[in-house]
This record gives structure tokens, C-alpha cells and sequence, in this order.
């Protein structure tokens, strides 16, 4: 079986830069960091899924790089990801504003693969900080994970009980203020933390 754990950088998650930090500087910062959590896990061959252009240089020697569209919906961008010939298997897909985003939490969306098609880690205002699925991906699914309530959303097109989990959630950097979300005491996001220091 092949994990694949893609982070997915999209432009406009510079607009969650705070005052007095770059916006372009500050997406490059939370994503990197995220792909590092990414990177860093055992099992797992890490992917940068990104509408930035030069950001692939964030990311370690070997990884793929797959350039999407600003809005290209997440079901279109699944389908261009390469599974393996196991037929077995799973990719999670992470948002680059969760700089912070423990590894045990993407674990956990692939062990909950064992219960169900579609795994959700929530975002704590709203949205999925993180997914996970089979591959090639349910085709009963439309993935938004910006929308308000996206497993109520997934289940509503689920055909049956039980085919959409969730994990414990976190959160994302959407907002300026969402920065205050970030734990000094949590190791990791070392790039957002040196950037807003430095402001």
C-alpha cells in the first residue's frame, strides 16, 4: 500500500498574513511548515499540490510537485494524482495554513480509512484542516474543504451510513488573527514562528 500525504498551497491563503508580514512571505512560511510536518512522517511519501509559483523550492530533494489552478476543485485535482499499482491506495490531503498541525492527526485519518471511504480532520471555524481517502478517490464525493460544514456536506452526498469519519480537529490560519492560535510551547512551525517574531 502507498500513503501519499499531498499539501495543498493555494494563493490566497496569504491573505491570513498579519500585520506587518508579507503576504507572499508569510504562505511561504505556513507552508513549509506544514510540509515539513508532512515530510517528516514515517510510511508516507509526501506531495506539494500548489497554485504558487517558485514554491516549489520548499520542499525536500524527490518530491512531486503538481501545479493546480487557484480555484481547481480538490475532486479534479485527486483524479491527478498517481496511485500506485497495489491497488490499495490512500492519500491525505493536508491545507498548507496548519503550520502547526500535529503529525498524530494526520495518522489518525488513515487509520479511520479502516471504517470509512472518507476521513475528515475539522477545522475549528468551519472547513477541514485535512481529508483523507482511497484512491482513486469515491466517486459520490464533491471534496470543498472551505465549505462552513463540509461533513455534514459529504455525508448529505454519501449513498449510504457510515462512509464519512472525522478525526479530532485543529485549526487553520485563515484570518489575521488567527495567528494567536499558534502554541509557543508546541515544537515545530519553526518558519511562521521566526517570521512573526521578526515583525
Amino acid at each position: 500500500m502507498t500513503r501519499i500525504a499531498a499539501v495543498l498551497a493555494r494563493q490566497r491563503m496569504a491573505q491570513a498574513a498579519p500585520r506587518g508580514v508579507d503576504p507572499d512571505e508569510f504562505l511561504r512560511a505556513v507552508a513549509e511548515d506544514t510540509y515539513e510536518v508532512v515530510a517528516g512522517l514515517e510510511l508516507v511519501t509526501p506531495v506539494l499540490l500548489t497554485s504558487v509559483p517558485g514554491l516549489d523550492d520548499i520542499v525536500w530533494p524527490g518530491t512531486e510537485v503538481i501545479t493546480v489552478a487557484e480555484d481547481e476543485p480538490l475532486t479534479a485535482v485527486l483524479t491527478r494524482l498517481r496511485p500506485g499499482s497495489s491497488g490499495e491506495d490512500q492519500v491525505a490531503v493536508v491545507n498548507a495554513d496548519a503550520p502547526d498541525l500535529p503529525p498524530l492527526l494526520i495518522g489518525k485519518l488513515f487509520r479511520e480509512l479502516g471504517r470509512a471511504e472518507i476521513t475528515i480532520c475539522p477545522a475549528e471555524s468551519g472547513g477541514a484542516v485535512a481529508m483523507a481517502c482511497a484512491l482513486p478517490a469515491p466517486s459520490w464525493a464533491d471534496f470543498d474543504l472551505d465549505a462552513y460544514d463540509v461533513v455534514k456536506e459529504l455525508r448529505a452526498q454519501a449513498p449510504g451510513p457510515r462512509r464519512v469519519a472525522t478525526t479530532p480537529g485543529w485549526h487553520r490560519l485563515r484570518r489575521p488573527e488567527d495567528v494567536e492560535r499558534l502554541d509557543p510551547g508546541l515544537e515545530g512551525w519553526d518558519n511562521t514562528r521566526a517570521l512573526i517574531r521578526a515583525r
